[in-house]
């Protein structure tokens, strides 16, 4: 059985450290160090750990933030090792993030996260109930990170607006079903966002068509939010992914 639990020591941030090698494949210059690990803990942030008995398969990490509607959580970054992809340890991950700052009284959690992968995009939006109103150009410019593919590190903001109806429905329902209504709740969709379902393929083998492919939606978001819409929904199928756009309140 998986259990998350709260760090606090530094042979758990080391723990921590060690993982985000693992799965992020980054040089040295891009890790967070311990130190950060510490700061996160003792300032109002989260740092959890997934364990499976004595070994930790999963982590994350959120710093406290400050909006003009108020406070909120960052999530800077959501480890989970290869192995145990999903099996539902980013779940049970985002979920205690989720128990901890209602707990607070806070009511909304923040990360961002590659808009060419689809695999994270419907589990943020269809099985989390995230919404998408900004998209950021090559936020955290070069990356060292095989997954990103030499690509600029264009990125979707998540907005988890946790204590609203929509979430708690969206996780009821989801948690019923692995693989859960694509369009749940049910929403009024405007327009779709759609990517190729190889590409991380594409990618790999074809940067210049997936550089291509990522100009072209980055243009598509950057319209649509201008226009006033978000990303209320995700859908995928066997050929494609889409990001289903609406009004948001």
């Amino acid at each position: 059985m998986i259990e998350v639990r709260r760090l606090s020591t530094l042979k758990e941030f080391s723990e921590a450290l060690q993982l985000q090698q693992c799965v992020w494949g980054f040089a040295d210059v891009d890790l967070v160090p311990l130190p950060v690990f510490a700061v996160a803990n003792h300032t109002g942030g989260q740092v959890f750990g997934a364990y499976d008995g004595q070994c930790m398969v999963g982590f994350c990490l959120a710093f406290p933030g400050l909006k003009p509607c108020g406070p909120f959580l960052h999530s800077h970054m959501l480890a989970v090792l290869p192995d145990y992809r999903d099996s539902g340890v980013g779940r049970l991950l985002k979920l205690e993030q989720r128990s901890d700052a209602l707990s607070r009284g806070l009511d909304l959690m923040e990360w961002t996260f590659d808009p060419l992968q689809i695999k994270n995009a419907y589990f943020n939006i269809a099985r989390l109930g995230a919404i998408v109103r900004r998209y950021l150009d090559n936020e955290y410019g070069n990356s060292s990170s095989p997954l990103d593919g030499g690509l600029p590190t264009d990125r979707c903001v998540a907005e988890w607006w946790i204590a609203l109806p929509r979430v708690e429905e969206t996780l009821s329902h989801t948690a019923a079903s692995r693989d859960s209504s694509l369009t749940w709740p049910r929403l009024g969709v405007e327009a779709r966002i759609v990517l190729p379902s190889d590409i991380d393929h594409i990618r790999r083998d074809e940067p210049e068509r997936a550089r291509d492919i990522q100009r072209s939606i980055a243009a598509r978001f950057h319209s649509s939010f201008g226009q006033g819409l978000a990303v209320i929904g995700f859908e995928r199928t066997k050929t494609e992914g889409a990001y289903l756009l609406g009004r948001w309140p």
